[in-house]
């Protein structure tokens, strides 16, 4: 519902920089004007123009990851469904960071911070509206991925949440079931951390020193794919 390429620059390039990843950063359709289902079809559709492409943006197309924060996260785990569900080439690991998985059920960790720490209920409530004019849609896949039966067979990821977000029992949640699945998952709390803490390592130590773990997590996610050539 909120944000775009210029909020998210500064940890784009943070990523960029620490990772020597080269990083896409596409935008997407949204909520209210284009709800549910058009952010998880433009964010496929980004990830398959960056494979297509792969070659003239100067990236080995098997080694294409997805990332993204909050509501990013939960597009970026999305591709990975999607991808697996189609058949399409799979991306080569997911970084998850404090990630939406559930729309329809909140979890234990929204009730214990529901306002006073960057995300609140009331905005989560908002958003949902917006994204979801139909509760109903909740229960579809790409909106409340921690609903999917099967979770097996999805890139290596690694799932980093706050300490203090209404979002962290759901991410670990997303993390530990796939685990459970047999994907291979690192999972990291950040316990004095809030949500949005990728756009807060200029002001807090706490969260450069997450934003360089995860940048680091990146590094070794590609490095461990397989190259196009085998």
């Amino acid at each position: 519902m909120v944000g775009d390429l210029d909020t998210n620059d500064s940890a784009c390039r943070f990523l960029a920089a620490h990772s020597g990843a080269a990083i896409f950063s596409p935008t997407y359709r949204l909520a209210p004007e284009h709800p549910y289902p058009a952010a998880p079809e433009d964010a496929r559709a980004a990830y398959l123009w960056a494979r297509a492409l792969a070659d003239e943006l100067g990236a080995d197309p098997a080694r294409i990851g997805v990332g993204g924060d909050s509501a990013g996260a939960n597009l970026a785990a999305g591709v990975c469904l999607a991808m697996r569900e189609s058949g399409g080439p799979p991306p080569a690991m997911q970084l998850l960071l404090y990630p939406a998985t559930e729309a329809i059920d909140p979890p234990p960790s929204r009730a214990l911070f529901p306002e006073g720490f960057m995300l609140t209920q009331l905005d989560i409530d908002h958003c949902e509206r917006a994204y979801l004019p139909d509760k109903r849609l909740g229960y579809e896949a790409l909106a409340s991925i921690l609903r999917v039966t099967d979770l097996s067979r999805l890139p290596p990821a690694y799932v980093a949440t706050a300490g203090f977000d209404p979002l962290r029992d759901e991410g670990e949640a997303y993390g530990m079931r796939m685990r459970a699945a047999g994907v291979q998952v690192a999972l990291r709390r950040h316990p004095r951390l809030t949500h949005l803490f990728a756009n807060m390592t200029s002001v807090s130590r706490s969260a450069r020193a997450a934003m360089l773990e995860a940048a680091g997590a990146l590094r070794m996610g590609l490095a461990a794919a397989p190259t196009a050539g085998g």
